[in-house]
């Protein structure tokens, strides 16, 4: 086993990887003010973005799911990784050799499995390409892309490689490299033979699969000889690293273009990706060797940010399966906040055989949107049906009304409405129109009136609320209404933010100032962490210690939280700095005081009557001495603490 990784080998990844860079490979992140940056979350489901994060202080929190955490925390979270495999990723890509504290340097064949697992598919990739490249063997698959307008550039491009016929040409390649059996076998490049593992691809034209962070996770792979026996397309099997339905090819390649241009093109298959990327449409993608789905929605979701102008375009075949997919595809569009709609070329070709027939100004013009998708999927339900007779429109109205309920803008819905009563030939228009809006709103009562308003302000949906609920980690809910449970967590974020301004004032106060429970727990942490004064010397592995000294999961996502939020300045407040900082301090310091000199006057009351003299004077005394501190402080303010 490898030893613990270094904890100042952690701190330099924490520190040479902006939390910014990593989460946008995964989302859409656009300014939120304060410095902080926000998206969609990737870790639930939200219509608006909840999600935000810090890159100056290296977090992330969502306020909607309540995850939140570093850098590391956010690779481990959404790749499903170890701590060791999340720092041993971020420390590859920042070139940092990690140290380990009970077994020197960890040896490659000791790292985590997933890591293991990416390892041997990008060293797979590059031998696949290399053959491509230059064995005379994979003459046929180099013909097999000329002829479809792909020269080497573009093979080069997409890293497409070939698998020789033999039986185990990369297997033995693997082994060489220190990779174990079991990881052939785990990893999907290799299935059992009968003497041993046997490589899974063999004489084929090979397309790397990468997911939104660039890893390579699968292989498509296409059949080039007749004694192959074996489907056109194979993919890699659904392995720890690798499901069909979560991942889209060319992701990686379109995705800060998805973003840039809210718009993606939907293709079906490999060579149509690479048709569209060379016809300057670089926004493509397709999934791989499965229908489009939910999760590959939640995957556009997080790039195109639910912009209500973002446009998703489907291309599908002409045929009966190319309409029977459009279809499908429409069944998953009320998922989109994107606008939905469908380019089939007029001969029905795909994109690659356009390209070759008609250039790349004829793909470019394909994919412009034209049809919206319930528009089509209404023409395909209205020309099943004889709309000469009464019955053949009224079944046809059956089937199409509630397609034309379930669009998203009410005025649209309208308008389609209209549309859906002329493509049925029915005069009475308000008939439909009526129809189709009682459609609607016994959809809408089906599934309630809505959320409850702190669910819909937390971005809650059906998946987030069949589980267990989770434990709130702010305050009360009502607490913020109360000024004084406000001002409370206006200080801590100034604590985590900006310890700068409220130190070395804020170490003086006592774990009792803080009245609500979350905030106590809040700043022992900071206290068992070292002060805000260590926040001043080192920002980073301040707010890193405070996390760790929380005594669990619900105070540790407090302090990501508190980290992250937005300083929240009153009326007539030019910024935050020492004179906001000051009165923050002041105002949480006064109350602390009236409160102790409530408790005392109570006291007092009891004493007068028959208490004992000299305790009734040291009761006096003290009184007096808190009465002149809060004079003090109402009168000079911070300069007072």
């Amino acid at each position: 086993m490898a030893g613990r990784i270094n904890d100042e080998d952690v701190k330099a990844v924490r520190d040479a990887v902006p939390i910014d860079a990593v989460v946008s490979e995964y989302l859409q992140l656009r300014n939120a003010g304060g410095g902080n940056l926000k998206g969609l979350c990737p870790f639930h489901d939200e219509k608006s973005p909840s999600f935000q994060v810090s890159p100056s202080k290296g977090f992330f929190h969502c306020f909607g799911c309540q995850e939140g955490g570093d850098t590391i925390t956010f690779v481990m979270k959404i790749d499903h990784l170890t701590f060791s495999e999340a720092v041993e990723r971020l420390a590859g890509q920042a070139g940092i050799t990690l140290r380990y504290e009970e077994g020197g340097y960890n040896p490659s064949h000791q790292r985590g499995e997933r890591i293991r697992l990416v390892e041997a598919h990008q060293v797979a990739a590059r031998w696949y390409a290399e053959q491509l490249a230059s064995s005379p063997e994979a003459d046929t698959g180099r013909a097999f892309l000329a002829d479809r307008g792909f020269d080497q550039g573009a093979a080069e491009h997409f890293s497409i490689g070939y698998s020789p016929q033999g039986w185990d040409h990369l297997t033995r390649f693997l082994r060489g490299k220190g990779f174990s059996d079991k990881e052939l076998l785990l990893s999907g490049l290799a299935q059992e033979g009968r003497r041993g593992p046997i490589d899974r691809f063999r004489g084929r034209l090979m397309w790397p699969i990468r997911d939104i962070g660039g890893d390579v996770v699968g292989f498509g792979a296409r059949k080039l000889h007749e004694s192959d026996n074996g489907p056109k397309y194979l993919n890699t099997p659904d392995t720890a690293i690798y499901k069909k339905s979560q991942v889209l090819y060319g992701i990686d390649l379109a995705k800060k273009d998805i973003a840039k241009a809210s718009r993606a093109v939907v293709v079906e298959g490999y060579t149509d990706v690479m048709a569209c990327h060379l016809a300057g449409v670089t926004t493509a993608i397709a999934t791989c060797g499965t229908a489009f789905g939910g999760d590959h929605i939640k995957i556009l979701r997080r790039l195109l940010m639910d912009n209500g102008s973002a446009r998703v375009i489907f291309t599908f075949d002409g045929d009966a399966a190319g309409q029977k997919a459009a279809l499908r595809a429409f069944e998953d569009d009320q998922k989109f906040a994107a606008e939905t709609y469908i380019a089939v070329a007029p001969d029905g070709m795909d994109p690659c055989d356009l390209r070759l027939a008609k250039g790349d100004e004829a793909v470019a013009d394909l994919v412009e949107p034209r049809t919206p998708l319930f528009e089509f999927a209404l023409r395909q339900i209205v020309s099943r049906y004889d709309l000469d007779t009464p019955a053949g429109r009224a079944s046809a109205l059956d089937e199409a009304a509630p397609v034309v309920a379930r669009i998203k803008n009410s005025g649209a819905q309208h308008e389609v409405a209209v549309q859906l009563a002329g493509m049925l030939g029915i005069l009475d228009t308000q008939f439909v129109v009526k129809r189709i809006s009682q459609l609607a709103r016994w959809a809408r009562d089906r599934g309630g009136k809505g959320p409850a308003p702190d669910q819909h302000r937390r971005g809650s949906g059906p998946q987030q609320q069949a589980g267990p609920a989770r434990p709130h980690p702010r305050g009360p809910a009502l607490n913020l209404r109360n000024p004084v449970f406000a001002t409370e967590r206006e200080l801590l974020k100034l604590a985590l933010q900006r310890p700068e301004l409220v130190s070395p004032a804020f170490d003086a106060y006592g774990v009792d100032e803080f009245t609500a429970a979350p905030y106590a727990a809040v700043r022992e942490a900071i206290m068992e962490a070292g002060g805000a004064e260590l926040g001043v010397q080192d920002p980073q592995d301040y707010l890193v210690r405070v996390r760790e000294a929380a005594p669990d999961d619900t105070v540790r996502a407090t302090v990501t939280e508190l980290a992250v939020e937005a300083i929240m300045l009153h009326r007539g407040v030019k910024g935050v700095d020492d004179v906001y900082a000051g009165a923050q301090l002041v105002t949480v310091r006064r109350r602390a005081v009236e409160r102790r000199i409530r408790d005392i006057t109570g006291r007092l009351t009891r004493l007068s009557g028959h208490g004992d003299p000299a305790e009734l004077v040291a009761v006096q005394n003290e009184l007096w001495v808190l009465q002149q501190y809060d004079q003090t402080l109402r009168e000079h303010g911070a300069a007072a603490l």
